[in-house]
């Protein structure tokens, strides 16, 4: 028998549906309401909510074919030199993904594969081990293109929705769903992402329950939704707060420059990455490089705390005629209380419940490690 936790179940199946589902629904109901807008000559908004909407599929394209081409020229993944890969020819897998298919091939390809394995039995426990690694390879590269999907769509989709809700009075039904839809795939692709980094490194350990998930969820969610209230609140001030959004981008980016990042095969890839990652910074604190980085996050939570504060401190002095009580104490709760619980989440998630090495050692786990190198590079918890 496989252990549990390298197998690819039918539960993990039927949960990849459900990751399908979030997807798919969180794309409609933006487009839906992009129509909306435009419908109501809200030019501006039709404008960005589709342009947060390409800014994900853009990425996540670009992406997915260049890994599909490292695959292909990769001698562990492809020690035959085979033409093709997932069945098509890289040619093939270029019109796909011109047309924004990418995401949808990689989450057909994962179900056929997985509908057949979690089904049916290979022969030997040695097959059986190989398929599931591999199904959970394609997973994670599924995880990672959704991660970087919903920090460039669905988070500031939310953050958008909201600053209209708030600062304009503007709310509708599709507007609702398209603010839920883009929450739920923001927490699918986050607990997604620890899920598959957790059974993808075969070197990393950690307690057997559900118990850090969840930690890590609360930690994640309070903190970014705290985040994007008080980015709301900032943008409702002043419009120029959006100068103070592209400094931090900035500073996120650089950050990660000098970092030295090597996660992309070719040097113009690995800019855009970093200059993804960036986003991401904006909004949560990732570890870039795999490293230690307790003052890093120390610093990255001291400001995030302080524009937190400095967001309702200035909605207070300069827009009195907002101090209704329901609103002030609303907002205030959910920034405050989320602030506060995303921290404590943090600290106990880091101090108790942080996956740690089996060993010192990362360079010498086999094939294993050579299929799993990308998510080596990425964002670590």
């Amino acid at each position: 028998m496989l252990q549990t936790d390298i197998q690819f179940t039918k539960l993990r199946w039927l949960l990849t549906t459900v990751g399908l589902f979030f997807y798919l629904m969180d794309i409609c109901t933006d487009v839906g309401l992009a129509l909306k807008y435009f419908q109501e000559k809200n030019y501006v908004w039709a404008g960005l909510t589709l342009a947060f909407v390409l800014a994900g599929l853009l990425v996540t394209q670009t992406f997915s074919y260049a890994w599909y081409r490292d695959d292909m020229n990769n001698v562990v993944m492809n020690p035959e030199g085979n033409p093709t890969i997932s069945c098509m020819s890289i040619n093939g897998l270029a019109v796909l993904h011109l047309f924004g298919m990418g995401i949808f091939t990689r989450y057909y390809n994962l179900l056929k594969k997985g509908f057949g394995v979690v089904w049916t039995s290979t022969n030997t426990v040695e097959e059986r081990r190989d398929v599931h690694h591999n199904l959970f390879c394609d997973a994670t590269d599924l995880s990672m293109l959704k991660l970087f999907e919903s920090f460039l769509e669905s988070v500031p989709q939310l953050l958008l929705q909201i600053y209209i809700a708030l600062g304009h009075n503007d709310i509708s039904v599709i507007q609702y769903l398209s603010m839920v839809f883009s929450f739920c795939n923001a927490a699918w692709a986050l607990v997604d992402y620890r899920r598959c980094l957790r059974r993808s490194l075969p070197d990393i350990k950690e307690m057997p329950s559900g118990l850090p998930t969840i930690i890590y969820l609360i930690y994640k969610l309070c903190t970014i939704t705290s985040h994007i209230l008080s980015y709301s609140l900032l943008l409702m001030l002043s419009t120029y707060s959006t100068i103070g959004l592209a400094i931090i981008w900035l500073l996120g980016t650089t950050w990660t420059h000098l970092l030295q990042t090597d996660f992309c095969s070719s040097r113009s890839l690995e800019l855009f990455y970093r200059a993804v990652v960036g986003v991401i910074l904006t909004f949560t604190f990732f570890n870039v490089k795999g490293k230690d980085t307790k003052v890093p996050m120390i610093i990255y939570y001291f400001f995030y705390s302080l524009i937190n504060i400095t967001a309702l401190t200035l909605l207070i002095l300069l827009k009195p005629e907002m101090q209704t009580a329901t609103f002030l104490l609303t907002v205030s709760g959910m920034i405050f209380g989320g602030s506060v619980l995303g921290l404590v989440s943090l600290v106990l998630y880091y101090i108790f419940l942080h996956p740690r090495r089996r060993s010192d050692e990362v360079d010498n786990l086999g094939q294993q490690a050579e299929t799993t190198g990308r998510i080596r590079n990425f964002l670590q918890l």
